[in-house]
């Protein structure tokens, strides 16, 4: 039987069982797609990863003697739609089966068993085996409960795959030592920085560009450092184990103007692609600080494993419990336009300026970046979380919808109304000085609350509180701002909401 096997630009997992088969009569398909790059605007990093990736697995299934079609934006061929694409090849090529791996897109899912019942030929799917859970995992983990409290499906996960288990009970007799990963880093230890890589992406850039695909943000074309293919992932995962590991749960939360990635691992992209396999990245990491137990303390690998087998894979079953109408929650019915500056970083604001231009310059930043900086922001000043999820899920490389949007309005918009987070993730200026060194260099005054020289965020906390009472009252995380609330008195109050609305009506001028 002729097949046509589609592998999209995140299932370039080298360790399927279709590439063990003998498969002289599959053709497998791989392109690039206006479909998918025009759905939302991305970064040109982003773009460029996809396809430089895409295109070395291509090669990789070739070395192996598979046969392969492979799209590029400018063949003749390419419609741009995947099923005019997948409906003509199976013409041309008297295909009498289509096979495609599930997708982790609710979009694309959908499109996929449209497809299929459109189409003549028989039609299989088949598991992208990735994951550590089923799509419906979490789903029947919690039942009907109103609240997803992410630690105890994160204890669910420790047990069932046995990782940092010393028989029944957890290794170190604690479940979580995030109440050790908060330091502020201030310049010591230093940070062991990668040599590593860098491959030459301007082909694929003028590519891009020639065929009008708009994207945003900044890119060296000549010296592209992310990893896009198996091998490159497994370097920076080596150089993670070897030289970051033992400072990464430390400095987890840590943010600093002058470092982009901190002691951070740089294996999302990798992984959201499934060029490295999540158990086979925390075997690495586990492995390494067992071998290394007297220079590496268990709070680093434990904040990592959270991560990947707490929160990943707790995030993918959120999105498939709760789509597709997870994507239209908006509980505190925010309704303002994200500031212009989130695209151009053209802002007085340090902490801002600085984790919107990183993410500009590098289609990253790192989760406490993401949460308390621009997600914070965008919270307190009200957007619409429509504009903050199309933001997200465009600037940053390793942003697929199943995980960006579960963390975006839910953990950082709180636009379920409390699914995810326990409470929405706002702060005032105290928590960023806190946790990083952007306050000393900024214009703002951290401490003042009030004046022209005053910090924004703090303004705008207490703003939040009075104006989203109705929707928090409830929630006994927020009791006792709610009691400095009311112990404010009503001139001081007046002059905070005052300063707040000016910064929300004209956040550019700020």
């Amino acid at each position: 039987m002729k097949t046509l096997r589609l592998i999209l630009g995140d299932q370039l997992n080298h360790k399927h069982s279709w590439y063990r088969n003998d498969d002289k009569d599959t053709l497998y398909f791989i392109a690039e797609m206006r479909q998918e790059t025009d759905y939302v605007k991305h970064h040109i990093q982003k773009v460029v990863a996809f396809f430089e990736a895409m295109a070395a697995f291509a090669q990789w299934l070739e070395a192996r003697g598979k046969q392969v079609i492979h799209y590029h934006l400018d063949h003749p061929d390419n419609t741009h739609k995947l099923g005019t694409n997948i409906a003509a090849l199976i013409q041309a090529h008297g295909i009498e089966k289509f096979e495609y791996q599930l997708p982790d897109e609710y979009r694309l899912d959908q499109q996929l068993k449209q497809l299929a019942d459109d189409l003549s030929v028989e039609v299989e799917a088949f598991d992208s085996e990735h994951f550590l859970t089923g799509r419906d995992e979490l789903a029947a983990f919690f039942g009907d409960k109103a609240s997803l409290l992410m630690e105890s499906f994160y204890r669910h996960m420790r047990r069932k795959h046995d990782i940092l288990m010393d028989g029944d009970k957890p290794e170190g007799g604690k479940w979580n030592f995030d109440a050790s990963n908060r330091k502020k880093w201030s310049g010591k230890p230093e940070i062991p920085h990668e040599k590593g890589f860098r491959k030459d992406v301007r082909e694929t850039v003028a590519r891009i560009e020639k065929s009008g695909v708009k994207t945003f943000g900044n890119i060296d074309p000549e010296h592209f450092s992310w990893p896009v293919t198996r091998e490159d992932g497994l370097k920076v995962l080596r150089h993670f184990c070897e030289q970051l590991l033992q400072h990464f749960g430390d400095y987890q939360d840590a943010m600093d103007p002058e470092q982009v990635y901190l002691f951070h691992s740089r294996l999302s992209f990798a992984m959201n692609s499934k060029l490295l396999h999540p158990r086979e990245v925390i075997d690495a990491v586990v492995e390494h600080w067992q071998d290394n137990r007297s220079a590496i303390s268990i709070n680093e690998v434990e904040g990592f494993v959270r991560q990947i087998l707490g929160w990943r894979e707790y995030m993918r079953g959120v999105y498939w419990r709760e789509m597709p109408g997870y994507a239209r929650c908006n509980r505190l019915r925010n309704q303002n336009d994200l500031p212009d500056f989130y695209w151009t970083a053209d802002t007085r604001m340090n902490c801002l300026h600085h984790a919107i231009q990183n993410s500009l310059d590098h289609a990253y930043a790192h989760h406490i970046q993401r949460l308390m900086i621009t997600g914070n922001f965008a919270l307190l000043a009200g957007v619409h979380p429509d504009q903050v999820d199309q933001w997200y899920l465009g600037i940053y490389i390793d942003a697929i919808e199943w995980v960006e949007i579960t963390n975006t309005r839910g953990m950082s918009q709180f636009a379920d109304g409390g699914l995810v987070a326990t409470k929405p993730y706002v702060s005032s200026g105290s928590y960023i000085n806190k946790m990083s060194n952007y306050c000393k260099g900024c214009v703002y005054n951290v401490k003042e609350k009030t004046g022209e020289d005053a910090c924004p965020f703090n303004s705008l906390y207490w703003h939040f509180l009075a104006e989203k009472r109705e929707h928090l009252e409830g929630n006994q995380r927020m009791a006792m701002m709610f009691n400095l609330l009311d112990k404010m008195d009503g001139e001081s109050l007046d002059a905070l909401k005052a300063r707040a609305r000016d910064i929300i009506r004209n956040p550019d001028n700020y």
